[in-house]
């Protein structure tokens, strides 16, 4: 309980309230600039890295994939595959859904203690009371308040932050979470501290008294409309939730982030802290404007910027009982890389009409096709049927509910994009991509890239590897006129392996083919470590990829662990893995790197630096 509050106590928090929050904005500024300066290092080093690869370089220090004795000299890489290991291999998993690496973890709770102490530090009163409620409840709030225009700013997709440190919004959007329901913890003590501070708190029936006579202010209503609007938003944020229910979730976001701002700015006017919280609309507005700007460049045509509208519809296709493929023709300013996500507005689709879903473009931009196709039709080469995955906007959609019940053959979409970080691979030697269902959303362009970038010559990569689960082989029809036409267009000097692996029975996979056409091709599969002999029955165009040289069809899960391990004992130089699924298939291959893998002794005995990718389908 607060002893007598006096004068100089009122100024002493006056002006540590003033004072502490900016003392955490420069921490946060420091911490910020760091790690700008190694994010933005890297960036350079990548970009660079290529054209000494085949130098001196230590990480090109083995030949013809045998791995050298012992050498000092590797310890600077061995360290940093040391660092890469714990701070992003290292997990800390809590549930099934609930996914967290050591960097994570780490800051999370270096966030929490840095708050945690400038709320509690010096909170003794003039006449000496320690930890004065007074003096700790009004501090949390103040924190709590300047933190809410960083928390806006990692909300949005063009915010300062990425900016500054070179790390995309979607790998910010952890912090964003993490850092709101931070604040809303503080808030929350502020709230019970000051029920508590009150001097009739002892007195139950004339505390509610005065609290009702206390809400006839408006700043406490406001505050309390505001935590009210909070509560609720924290609540459908929690994954369980948001997965259960996107949409619910989406409509509250938008709705209780406005309530919330708006109800915090008034309820903190009156005591200096509103000078916080006005940033945050200031972060909001300019990314919509942004949005909104992009949205009419990008689809100028249903604006009146251009005649003939419609040059942006799209057509869908119903691939499976869940997948949608979306296809529409790219405008010639429309340009994206590898990995990179749009936003998709189906006006005759969505509940609103601008309402906005992310979707991993699965097309890769690129010309290499139609300037390909002319160079090799003497040898039968054509762009075909696969020409989408080149010329179009292509997206897998995995649909949820009743999306399908919705989609016609042709649809009117706004595209707000791209976004999001697109890895460059140039500089290794061998790149793993591994995919779950609709991830190969992700590493078909990727894949796609690699093959042209070996091409003209700006990767120095020699070997690439494939691997898909799917549920059943038909699946693959998806993709399987791209994978096709890349295959034939590698060059001789990449390795291409392509690894299907088909997790239905093979009863239900013989069933499933056995409707198709009557071309018939045997494949030697493994399932359970013991070999299968499994008869496909397919059709021409499957007969075609199945015969290309390094397709394997296999049944049952893919071992994550026993791939990635022959793939690193045969792999000279550096190597990247790149992941896109369900934190199942995530959760495997950030194992499968750990130690002794990727460790240390592997690095000092010549094995390759490993950098592994998540993209995975789950958040916090």
């Amino acid at each position: 309980m607060s002893s007598q509050f006096s004068q100089a106590d009122i100024t002493l928090l006056i002006d540590e309230n003033s004072k502490y929050p900016e003392q955490v904005w420069y921490t946060l500024a420091a911490f910020l600039f760091v790690v700008g300066c190694f994010q933005w290092g890297l960036f350079l080093h990548s970009k660079f890295a290529r054209r000494g690869h085949h130098g001196s370089d230590e990480e090109t220090a083995i030949t013809h994939g045998v791995h050298q004795k012992f050498s000092l000299r590797r310890i600077p890489l061995a360290v940093i595959n040391f660092y890469r290991v714990v701070a992003f291999r290292w997990t800390l998993e809590i549930g099934q859904s609930y996914t967290l690496n050591m960097a994570e973890f780490v800051v999370t709770v270096a966030y929490i203690a840095l708050l945690l102490i400038y709320a509690f530090i010096n909170t003794t009163s003039v006449e000496g009371q320690k930890l004065d409620i007074i003096y700790w409840s009004n501090r949390v709030s103040m924190l709590a308040s300047s933190q809410l225009p960083l928390v806006t700013a990692l909300g949005t997709k063009n915010n300062p932050v990425s900016l500054v440190t070179g790390i995309s919004y979607d790998r910010l959007n952890y912090i964003h979470r993490m850092m709101a329901r931070t604040c809303f913890m503080l808030l929350w003590v502020h709230g019970a501290g000051q029920m508590v501070s009150n001097p009739y708190s002892d007195f139950l029936t004339e505390f509610i008294e005065s609290f009702r006579e206390t809400l006839n202010e408006d700043w406490l209503r406001a505050g309390i409309i505001a935590m009210v609007a909070f509560s609720i938003l924290i609540i459908v944020s929690l994954r369980p939730v948001r997965t259960a229910a996107y949409e619910v979730f989406f409509y509250i976001h938008f709705l209780g982030v406005g309530i919330f701002l708006v109800g915090g700015y008034y309820h903190t006017k009156g005591a200096y802290g509103s000078y916080w919280i006005w940033p945050s609309f200031v972060f909001w507005a300019f990314d919509r404007f942004v949005r909104v700007v992009r949205l009419v460049v990008f689809n100028h045509s249903y604006f009146g910027f251009k005649s003939g509208t419609g040059t942006m519809d799209a057509t869908t296709e119903l691939l499976s009982e869940d997948v949608v493929r979306l296809r529409l023709s790219r405008p010639p300013h429309f340009h994206w890389s590898p990995g990179q996500t749009a936003y998709l507005i189906m006006p005759t689709v969505s509940t609103l009409p601008f309402e906005a879903h992310p979707f991993t473009i699965a097309s890769f931009d690129s010309s290499l096709l139609s300037t390909a196709s002319a160079e090799d039709q003497s040898s039968g080469e054509v762009l075909g049927s696969s020409a989408p995955f080149w010329k179009e906007l292509v997206f897998l959609i995995n649909v949820q509910g009743g999306f399908t019940k919705k989609l016609k053959e042709t649809v009117k979409v706004f595209v707000d994009g791209p976004y999001g970080p697109s890895p460059d691979l140039g500089s290794y030697d061998t790149s793993v991509l591994v995919a779950g269902g609709s991830g190969v959303s992700y590493t078909l362009p990727v894949f796609l890239n690699i093959i042209e970038r070996v091409r003209k010559g700006k990767s120095s990569c020699t070997r690439v590897v494939f691997i898909w689960s799917i549920r059943r082989a038909e699946h693959v029809q998806w993709i399987e006129e791209a994978l096709i036409k890349a295959v034939q267009l590698a060059p001789s000097s990449l390795t291409v392996s392509i690894r299907i692996f088909i997790t239905a029975s093979s009863s239900t996979t013989q069933s499933n083919l056995s409707r198709e056409d009557n071309s018939t091709i045997s494949s030697l599969t493994e399932k359970k470590g013991s070999p299968e002999h499994m008869v496909i029955k397919r059709t021409s165009l499957s007969l075609a990829f199945l015969s290309l040289h390094g397709v394997r069809m296999e049944t049952g899960r893919p071992n994550i662990d026993a791939l990635l391990k022959e793939e690193v004992s045969v792999t000279s130089g550096r190597m990247s893995v790149s992941v896109c699924g369900s934190q199942g298939i995530a959760r495997a291959v950030r194992h499968a790197l750990r130690f002794p893998v990727s460790g240390p002794s592997s690095i000092l005995s010549g094995g390759p630096s490993v950098t592994l990718h998540v993209e995975s389908f789950g958040y916090a």
